[in-house]
């Protein structure tokens, strides 16, 4: 471990900006200010004027880890999220097999060591029959408890109304919700094969995984939450509808008290809509639907006013061959780790938010929100998570991209903006090119 003096920076936090300089020590930040002096030994690194991050915190990562490593593993996706400033990760349940207890939560974070280029957790899932073990979960051991209430992977759609109403009641930590409806999906993708038979355009994807479907499911878990005082985290917004049912302002109140129902959404349903379709097919299917340019616009607003708390990605690859399938064999899901960072940071070239509220959103709020303890910010004592950002542009190029998939859909985008440079526990895992040394990526520990 290096330490490290960053100067020159344009540090962004807690709602500021301001120049200033940074210095790691023993991995942890040790000194913010103005014309801090070099010592010996010390590692500088002149920031030009760049702005500088803390790191991103992504709730929502699919990692595929164990079972599906044909498609992703935790090393190549993890390197792909430092690469894209995403520092660290909370990694779902839905793999093979499910992690459903602790045992198996615990043999995720053994593979995660020394393996994983970003701090890490890892939910526990829900089914219909492992409410005991939701009940035993250790709080300190998960950043929450992941409920299917829609269709999902194997045994972890969760649709008895007595289990679920047990789950709201007992869950120790965070509940977070992937919200459709499934009865309501299997009609319609009934209604549409009658049509077309096997050859269901993708354009028919958000009528199929339509608004009604999840506008009833998160009527049902906003619902149960506020009948138990629930915590509820309903993950993807991606409809206009679902806004009403949640809270505008910020996570934490003035009183100092903090939302028990929140929000987010993912990256692709502000940068894609039913537009494109018809220019990339089913490399933007995914569930829920990425929907119309209304809703576009109506969640981006909805990141500016507070309705929305988190913004995350739903990394979920899928091998390319599995992409050219008909839409019908086809599986949902997009990489976007390695881009989904600079993606958010469009939002601000085209004035929409501020950076200061893409790190809120990126990086306060996943930490706020999950307690997760001295990551987020940065704050003297914390673990330096940092990122360096560049103003200068970046075209998205299939070769450049490190998840194992080995495409993106943003490929031939041009942002704005790069990661010139990523630090993890204070150490430079990227340099703007390259990974840089190995892997260490911590477990990530909450103030419970």
């Amino acid at each position: 471990m290096t330490d490290t003096l960053i100067v020159n920076a344009r540090l962004v936090n807690e709602g500021r900006e301001f120049d200033g300089d940074l210095r790691i020590r023993d991995g942890r930040i040790e000194a913010i200010g103005s014309g801090l002096a070099a010592r010996d030994g010390e590692t500088v690194v002149d920031a030009s004027g760049r702005r500088l991050l803390p790191g991103m915190i992504d709730d929502q990562v699919h990692f595929r880890e164990p079972g599906l490593e044909y498609k992703a593993d935790m090393a190549t996706e993890s390197a792909a999220a430092v690469a894209g400033g995403l520092t660290s990760v909370m990694d779902m349940p839905n793999t093979s097999p499910p992690t459903l207890d602790a045992a198996a939560l615990e043999d995720k974070y053994r593979r995660a060591a020394g393996r994983m280029w970003a701090n890490h957790g890892f939910y526990l899932g829900a089914s219909n029959d492992n409410i005991e073990a939701i009940r035993a979960l250790d709080p300190l051991s998960a950043p929450g408890i992941k409920v299917f209430m829609g269709a999902s992977t194997g045994n972890m759609l969760v649709d008895d109304p007595d289990t679920l109403d047990a789950i709201f009641r007992d869950a120790p930590t965070p509940i977070i919700t992937h919200c459709e409806d499934t009865p309501t999906i299997e009609a319609n993708l009934a209604a549409y094969k009658a049509k077309y038979g096997d050859d269901i355009p993708v354009e028919c994807h958000p009528l199929i995984r339509s608004r009604e479907a999840c506008m009833k499911s998160s009527v049902l878990a906003t619902t149960l939450a506020k009948k138990h005082g629930a915590r509820l985290h309903v993950l993807h917004i991606s409809t206009a509808d679902e806004l009403a049912l949640f809270e505008p302002g910020p996570l934490l109140r003035a009183d100092g008290t903090r939302k028990r129902i929140t929000a987010e959404t993912c990256i692709h349903f502000l940068r894609f809509d039913s537009r494109d379709y018809p220019r990339l097919g089913n490399l933007i299917k995914c569930n829920p639907a990425i929907k119309e340019p209304s809703d576009r616009e109506a969640l981006t607003a909805a990141l500016a006013d507070g309705r929305i708390d988190v913004l995350a990605t739903d990394h979920a690859p899928h091998t390319w061959e599995e992409k050219q399938r008909p839409y019908a064999q086809a599986p949902s899901g997009l990489p976007l780790v390695q881009h989904a960072l600079l993606a958010a940071l469009e939002l601000v070239h085209e004035g929409k938010l501020t950076t200061a509220q893409v790190v809120q959103k990126v990086s306060h709020a996943p930490a706020q929100l999950f307690d997760v303890a001295e990551r987020g910010y940065l704050r003297e004592g914390h673990f330096a998570d940092l990122v360096l950002v560049d103003d200068a542009p970046l075209q998205v190029r299939r070769e450049d991209v490190l998840s194992k998939c080995g495409w993106s859909p943003f490929d031939g985008m041009t942002f704005r903006s790069r990661i010139a440079a990523t630090w993890v526990n204070g150490t430079q895992v990227w340099d703007g090119t390259r990974l840089l040394g190995q892997a260490a990526g911590q477990r990530l520990k909450f103030n419970r």
